[in-house]
This record gives C-alpha cells, sequence and structure tokens, in this order.
C-alpha cells in the first residue's frame, strides 16, 4: 500500500529558493516605529478627580518573530488591580498600526494610528458608531528612558481632555 502525502499548494511555491530572496515579513522602519516602548517599566501616576495616585509596571516586548509588540500592564492596587495586555502590529496595507487591548476588568479596545510628528506616537479608538466615545492614547516626551503616556478623551474628536497621565521611566 502506498502513502499519500497532501502538501497545501502555498508550501509547494515557497520552495527555499523563494524563501532565501523574500525578505523576513516585518522588515523595514516602519515595524519598528515603535521600538522606544519595548522594555520593563516603572509607570506612575497623579491623583485625578475619583482616582488614587499610584505605581504599577509594564512590560513591552516583541513577539511572533518580532512582528508584534506585545504589552503587558499591572496597575497594581490604585488601579483596583487592572491588568491588561495589548497586541500592536504595523499594518502594511494600511500604512498604520493597529492595537487591541483588553484588560481583568473588562475593557476593550480597537485602536489605530502610528507617528504624529516629531517625538509623538498616537492612537485613536476604532469607533463602532457615532454614539461610541472619542478616545486615544498619546505617548510624547519620548527619550530613552523615559516618556509620557496620556489616555484622553473627547466630545467632538477634535479637542482632547486627559484622563489618566502616566509617566514611563525605564526599569533598570
Amino acid at each position: 500500500m502506498r502513502a499519500f502525502w497532501i502538501v497545501p499548494a502555498f508550501l509547494l511555491s515557497a520552495g527555499s529558493a523563494g524563501a532565501q530572496t523574500q525578505p523576513p515579513p516585518c522588515e523595514g522602519a516602519e515595524f519598528r516605529q515603535m521600538d522606544f516602548w519595548l522594555g520593563t517599566w516603572v509607570v506612575k501616576w497623579e491623583a485625578s478627580p475619583g482616582s488614587p495616585a499610584g505605581e504599577g509596571a509594564n512590560v513591552v516586548t516583541k513577539v511572533l518573530g518580532g512582528c508584534v509588540v506585545e504589552e503587558n500592564f499591572d496597575g497594581g492596587p490604585a488601579t483596583a488591580n487592572m491588568i491588561g495586555n495589548s497586541v500592536s502590529i504595523f499594518h502594511k496595507p494600511l500604512g498604520l498600526w493597529r492595537q487591541t487591548w483588553v484588560d481583568n476588568q473588562g475593557g476593550y479596545f480597537d485602536l489605530t494610528g502610528g507617528p504624529d510628528g516629531e517625538n509623538r506616537f498616537v492612537l485613536t479608538n476604532v469607533r463602532l458608531s457615532d454614539k461610541a466615545p472619542h478616545l486615544r492614547m498619546v505617548f510624547e516626551d519620548i527619550e530613552p528612558d523615559s516618556l509620557i503616556w496620556r489616555w484622553q478623551g473627547s466630545t467632538d474628536g477634535e479637542n482632547w481632555t486627559d484622563r489618566w497621565v502616566i509617566s514611563y521611566a525605564r526599569k533598570n
């Protein structure tokens, strides 16, 4: 009895000669635009109306062959022990970054964006209806060992107000 192997067509076309000439899928400067965020961070924020000051940790790494930026956030007691995770990737067909955030308090956000001028990176929520809030995160004052992160809201999508401002310091 003969054994027959079924091989998907895409494997047949990805011969070794073709694979050697193809660049890795996530090479290029655009795939490194969020590298400023990689690392282990101590995060701190001041008290605001209804929210106490706090300190937490954020570990941001590249995974899946260097294609995906993965965030693991621990907000500690000041956030009712919020633990969150995001994955971000440069989506080449659209020419922008996409991020998905989920957390242990039922939070879910889908955001898109990218560099906004020099030393600034902005991701804005994808609104599924006109009733959905305008929200965005802004990374700014980006230095090798620090940055400021702002979670902002808007009633019109033009004028933004800080809802949460976090200072990042690289953990040594």
